[in-house]
């Protein structure tokens, strides 16, 4: 359980941050300001770029916390740079590498509930990690990726996997 999440909530935010390092650069190149990045979202109904990163933040730290049985850290979701958003992302990182193997390994059958969208969920920790955390994870990582993307950051594959 541990090297199915924790290595790809790592590797996958030391690249988000990355490029939102480059963004910020890019930004001032440009001469663009970066809150219109912070909030660019792709389309009217999807959340803006703040918005992706806050939310694999919480994916990750939750099934952490919760495969691990120990309390979620809760983060204040006011993040309006792209600086505070690498901050949000180093805290994250901070969080999970204070959880080792012995900690996550062995909660396949934990009970996991939690309430989304008021809707009270059930799962066995294997499900929960595999079915609905990794998936929510990659999208809200990948749409960040694509939202800067789009607003012209010269970023690649190589860009989004980061160091591997």
């Amino acid at each position: 359980m541990y090297q199915a999440s924790v290595p790809a909530f790592l590797q996958m935010f030391r690249a988000l941050s990355a490029i939102l390092e480059k963004a910020e650069a890019d930004a001032g190149a440009r001469k663009i300001d970066p809150a219109v990045l912070v909030n660019y979202r792709l389309a009217p109904d999807m959340l803006p770029l703040a918005s992706q990163v806050r939310i694999a933040s919480d994916f990750a730290k939750g099934c952490v916390a919760r495969l691990a049985g120990t309390e979620i850290p809760k983060f204040e979701d006011n993040e309006r740079t792209l600086a505070e958003l690498r901050e949000r992302i180093a805290r994250t990182v901070r969080f999970i590498e204070g959880v080792g193997p012995a900690d996550i390994d062995g909660s396949e059958e934990r009970e996991i509930s939690l309430t989304v969208g008021g809707e009270e969920m059930h799962f066995r920790g294997q499900a929960y990690l595999v079915h609905f955390v990794m998936p929510n994870f990659y999208f809200h990582v990948t749409t960040a990726y694509d939202i800067l993307r789009h607003c012209g950051l010269k970023i690649g594959k190589r860009d989004f996997m980061g160091a591997t």
